[in-house]
């Protein structure tokens, strides 16, 4: 089989499809023959050495894949082969096959393709935790989402608009006519304005109640401040570090600069304030099997329901990997990029 190998930390170059024995599955693990598999901002960060929860190099990397189940262990029953499921991997999903373990493995909706489901498990469970399990986000509120055209985004779109709160979202002047057809009540220009004082002329002075943002550094701060009473920020993610491609210095200290604007939150401000702040990091909830089961199972009756609609801006053959991280590094997407094998 191929797989995608981070070779090393770096640009593009140091992205290399290789050859690889097929797997054989252990016996409480399932294999599958992968038809389509996510790619993630956490990648190309990866990539340029910034991600501190990634593997050591060389890695093949992928958080998300959906395919048939090729062949399983001796402790899992047969029924499983030949089904078409949709599955969460720990790294090594950019390949044509993967062995996971059952708790990782749902079956894929039958009115989604293969790539479409490959858009599910890691942009809709963020967004889930993000709104509806940590922000408790109610219809009566309203709700900024930033990079609201990335693939996060719009799976925050889908569920803010089913449970019927106003929508405010950051993007790009080019993606705000798809955003609005897609059901965004506010659409702002980050590029070519400042979001946070659209965002307070948009709610006379009043703020938000849920902020989603993966900008990090200063922009927390900033968004911290937008919230109105009860508000809520949740921060999944530091994208505003990760500018250039191939990381080495400059990038480092990209990372260094982001991080050290970050805000500390005191007890005593938030208590006065009634405002609260948490964090999402879907990477480090693989000790919550039974939960990640109960969201996927939310999302795959949302799919059912018509709530749930995973868009797919562009997909990408593995010999177009290089491609495909510099078309999200560019914010070219509007939506979820995918790889084919």
């Amino acid at each position: 089989m191929r797989q995608i190998v981070n070779t090393a930390n770096g640009s593009y170059d140091v992205l290399e499809v290789q050859e690889v024995p097929d797997l054989v599955p252990k016996s409480t693990e399932l294999v599958i023959d992968v038809e389509a598999s996510g790619i993630n901002f956490a990648d190309l960060l990866a990539r340029k050495g910034q991600y501190p929860d990634g593997p050591s190099k060389p890695c093949v990397m992928g958080y998300e894949v959906s395919g048939t189940v090729r062949e399983v262990g001796d402790n899992i029953k047969e029924n499983w082969v030949g089904k078409e499921v949709l599955a969460t991997t720990r790294f090594k999903g950019q390949a044509e096959q993967v062995a996971v373990q059952p708790s990782q493995v749902f079956e894929k909706p039958d009115s989604l393709s293969f790539v479409e489901a490959a858009a599910i498990p890691v942009n809709y469970i963020t967004a889930h935790i993000l709104i509806q399990v940590m922000g408790s986000l109610q219809s009566y509120e309203s709700i900024l989402i930033h990079n609201v055209g990335g693939g996060v985004g719009i799976a925050a779109l889908d569920i803010a608009q089913r449970i019927g709160a106003t929508t405010y979202g950051t993007a790009s002047q080019r993606k705000h006519k798809f955003l609005r057809d897609r059901g965004l009540d506010y659409a702002i220009d980050y590029r070519n304005k400042d979001w946070y004082e659209e965002l307070m002329a948009l709610t006379e002075g009043k703020g938000v109640e849920l902020i989603t943002d993966p900008l990090g550094g200063k922009e927390w701060k900033r968004s911290y401040k937008a919230l109105r009473a009860t508000g809520r920020l949740g921060m999944f993610g530091i994208s505003s570090a990760s500018e250039g491609s191939s990381g080495g210095i400059k990038g480092m200290w990209n990372m260094l600069k982001t991080v050290v604007q970050m805000p500390f939150y005191h007890p005593l401000p938030l208590l006065n304030k009634n405002r609260g702040v948490f964090g999402v990091n879907l990477g480090h909830l693989w000790h919550e099997p039974e939960k990640a089961n109960t969201w996927v199972n939310e999302l795959q009756q949302g799919v059912e329901d018509g709530w749930v609609n995973p868009h797919v801006d562009k997909t990408f053959a593995f010999d177009e990997i290089a491609d495909a991280h510099r078309y999200i590094e560019e914010r070219r997407n509007i939506g979820k990029v995918i790889l084919e094998p």
